[in-house]
């Protein structure tokens, strides 16, 4: 190859091509350093030029000049990312390629150098890059465990205060299996010794799929219920269906009707209600209903069916449907509706709904509605700036608009009597100066309503005055603790998009957990929002999350994409946690707005004390854009009638009507490649011993086999740790099951181990959380796979159920 003219055709190709890559390593060098950042690129850059010029002209010393370098590299990269695997793949990558591609030059800048020479720095280089490619394969950023694994429950069942009814183990009757919302099935077909063997038992297809040109696609994130002989789910156009669970075959479906052509931005459905009436006998209709809130095409509206049969229940509302944009004023399609299966706590149906993020000041309401599980009926409302009102807004008037929303699945009590809702910011999301005290006293805060009169009890808020998009997504989970002296405290938990989890005496909201107000950033570039001194931190449970970014920390697939997430690194402004919005130059929010820990929740072993949950670790690249600026770029509100797309939405650039500013929101990453510019992982899974606080086992969430730069699937199984949304579940045979993960993968792993012990691929992205049920002696596991727009999971409309095939 390196003989004769092809040789000499070849040095010239690698002189060119080192030429150009140290030229532009240079000139982004240059900039790096003028910014304050490192001056490796700006040197090594020229010492490619150097060698690429040396090389064109076959001077000997140009392979020594160029192991040189990489031998100094290999220096630096120590210094700066020590034994963090991930982070010495942008640093080196190339260059051990490029060192292989020079190596092969030598007979021909010196034909007199030892064949030895060249044969031994080309074996060097395949050596190194063969040792990176077999150490890919091993997980990095693992805890493992350490400890011996709890047996024990935190509490004795004969201190028990939570009790999850009277569910059937082989039930999961609720959106989070039981009214506790622990995500837990006491289950054990299914276990650690046979979980290799399960196979797909069947599969169902909903036929409902967002269409082309809607800008939220999404399938549904449906968690299916399974009560008694019947499996029921919705589909993601709020169509109801009941399924045999040994089969998957329709038993029968109620069309709700949705229509997509009137919906521009498509929200999604969580799950459906199962109740038993307390007023309509055994056997007869509607005895048993299934319950379901929709999105909005134009209608949003409550929908009770009978349990057995699929028709609506006649005395529900108005026949069968209670009308829920009744008092909203203007809630255009698509703008505002209601994800999140509401939950039913001693009659009483409490509706939230989503509202669009950065749309405009006067969005649609937060209210939170109570309506009666029997009639449908209005029963109470609670607006968070008209305290005094409990039902309807007087006619001509509507609930306060732009109040905090709750979009998350909230979760009851029914022994206390009450309702615990995870609340939003006020609108809008990135200013908060034009926010009500009474605004700013519940955002991004657990509200404790009285289900009975929709009266607060009790609040507590996970951060101060909302600027970041920090809205709980989690459902609170509950469960007992014991308070140290033999007595046992009823208790909730609730995870956070910053990756806090704090723990909450449910009675009262007063910490269990130990709770610092921290001081925050102090630089503000907006004089007129003015910022807290402190915000709350939980700071003797796990965080679940990363320290801080650095610009060491910066990454990309090379060198180039890594020295431009370095620059944008500089460029932008970063103090941490809770940096403030600013608008000459971008800020980076980090955790991002997608978590640490989202809608997926966490899922809880209350015969162990072991709690688990998935979390992101994405930053995001925000600027506050002058209004001149957001009319510039054509941002409307959702509702506008000019909207068109790409003018706006609930993820990205956001017009913030009535606010002195827009917003651009995006993710950090190099622009070109859409590769990340943090290092890896970008998911994880962390298992806690909640008896003792600490971390049992953690480790990255998600392999690189559908994901790679450009959008295009690598195929590499590598345990690179992805983004994820959708939640876990823990089984009593010491398994847990989780999709969620953007390689499409549903897996199981040993709770035990922490290690994966099973996974199969998907036909569709996984972002729902997963359920367990028996039927018939056998255990089924369930997973709805719908893809999600924001994930760029592959959409779809397909429920999978698997199972062991030789269980009877």
């Amino acid at each position: 190859m390196c003989d004769g003219k092809v040789g000499a055709l070849y040095l010239k190709i690698i002189s060119i091509i080192l030429f150009l890559f140290g030229l532009s390593m240079a000139v982004g060098g240059v900039y790096l350093a003028y910014l304050g950042g490192s001056w490796y690129y700006l040197l090594a850059g020229i010492a490619l030029v150097v060698i690429s010029i040396q090389l064109f002209k076959k001077n000997p010393q140009s392979f020594k000049l160029f192991i040189l370098l990489y031998i100094l590299t290999v220096i630096w990269t120590s210094w700066e990312a020590g034994l963090r695997f991930w982070a010495w793949v942008p640093r080196l990558g190339v260059l051990t390629v490029l060192m292989l591609l020079v190596a092969l030059c030598v007979p021909v800048v010196n034909s007199k150098a030892r064949k030895s020479l060249y044969v031994g720095w080309s074996l060097v280089s395949i050596l190194i890059f063969a040792i990176a490619m077999g150490i890919a394969f091993v997980p990095h950023n693992v805890t493992p465990v350490t400890e011996a694994v709890p047996q024990t429950p935190l509490v004795p069942a004969d201190k028990s205060l939570t009790t999850a009814g009277d569910m059937k183990d082989g039930d999961w009757g609720v959106y989070g299996r039981d009214s506790n919302a622990t995500r837990f099935s006491p289950l054990t077909q299914i276990n650690p010794s046979n979980v290799d063997q399960l196979k797909k038992a069947w599969v169902y297809r909903t036929g409902a799929l967002t269409p082309e040109g809607t800008v939220n696609v999404r399938g549904a994130e449906t968690t299916p219920l399974k009560v008694g002989n019947a499996v029921y789910l919705c589909s993601a156009t709020n169509d109801m269906m009941r399924l045999d669970p040994a089969t998957g075959k329709e038993v029968w479906r109620y069309h709700s009707g949705i229509e997509w052509k009137n919906v521009r931005f498509a929200a999604t459905c969580r799950g459906v209600d199962y109740y038993v009436s307390k007023t309509i006998p055994e056997n007869q209709s509607c005895h048993t209903r299934i319950i379901e809130s929709t999105i909005n095409d134009g209608r949003w509206r409550l929908i009770a069916v009978d349990a057995e049969t699929g028709q609506l229940c006649k005395d529900f509302g108005q026949n069968g449907q209670a009308d829920l944009l009744e008092g909203m004023g203007r809630a255009v399609a698509g703008m505002v509706a209601e994800a999140s299966p509401p939950p039913i706590i001693n009659g009483v149906i409490v509706t939230n709904q989503e509202v669009l993020d950065g749309q405009r000041r006067d969005a649609p309401s937060g209210v939170i509605r109570g309506y009666s599980a029997e009639n449908g009926q209005l029963l109470w409302a609670w607006d968070v700036k008209r305290p005094d009102r409990t039902g309807l807004p007087p006619k001509g008037e509507t609930y306060s608009r732009g109040t905090p929303n709750s979009w998350a699945v909230m979760t009851g009590d029914d022994k206390l009597g009450l309702v615990y809702v995870p609340t939003g910011n006020a609108a809008v999301d990135y200013y908060s100066a034009l926010r009500s005290p009474e605004e700013n006293a519940v955002s991004s805060a657990v509200v404790a309503l009285d289900v009975n009169t929709g009266k607060p009890r009790w609040v507590f808020q996970t951060v101060h005055k909302d600027v970041w998009d920090y809205d709980i997504g989690s459902q609170a989970t509950l469960f007992d603790m014991p308070d140290g002296q033999g007595n046992t405290i009823p208790a909730l938990i609730i995870p956070t998009k910053r990756g806090q989890l704090f723990v909450l005496d449910r009675r009262t909201g007063k910490p269990l957990s130990k709770v610092e107000e921290k001081p925050a950033p102090t630089y503000n570039e907006i004089k007129d929002d003015v910022r807290t001194a402190t915000q709350p931190w939980s700071v003797d449970m796990p965080r679940m999350g990363f320290p801080d970014l650095t610009e060491k920390k910066m990454w990309g697939l090379t060198p180039l994409d890594q020295l431009y997430c370095r620059i944008k690194f500089r460029q932008a402004r970063y103090d941490g946690e809770f940096t403030n919005p600013t608008l000459r130059q971008p800020w980076i929010e980090y955790p991002g707005n997608n978590g640490g820990i989202d809608w997926g929740s966490l899922s809880y072993n209350p015969q162990t004390g072991i709690l688990i949950s998935n979390w992101n670790s994405v930053p995001m690249y925000n600027q506050l854009l002058s209004r001149k600026e957001g009319d510039a770029l054509g941002l409307k509100a959702f509702d506008d009638p000019t909207w068109k797309p790409g003018g706006g939405g609930a993820e990205g650039p956001g017009a913030q009507v009535g606010a002195p500013y827009a917003i651009s929101v995006k993710a950090f990453d190099n622009g070109f490649t859409g590769v990340l510019c943090n290092e890896p992982p970008y998911g994880m899974i962390t298992a806690i011993n909640m008896h003792t606080k600490k971390v049992l086992w953690q480790k990255p969430l998600g392999t690189a086999r559908a994901n790679g730069p450009f959008g295009l699937p690598t195929g590499m199984p590598f345990e690179f740790g992805v983004p994820s949304n959708g939640g876990s579940i823990s089984t009593a045979s010491g398994l847990t099951f989780i999709a969620a993960a953007t390689d499409n993968l549903i897996r199981a792993i040993d709770v035990n181990t922490g290690k994966t012990v099973w996974s199969d691929v998907l036909p569709a992205g996984g972002q729902a959380t997963p359920m367990t049920y028996e039927y018939n002696g056998k255990q089924y596991l369930i997973i709805m796979a719908g893809g999600h727009h924001f994930m760029g999971t592959p959409q779809g409309d397909y429920v999978v159920a698997y199972a062991l095939p030789d269980a009877k």
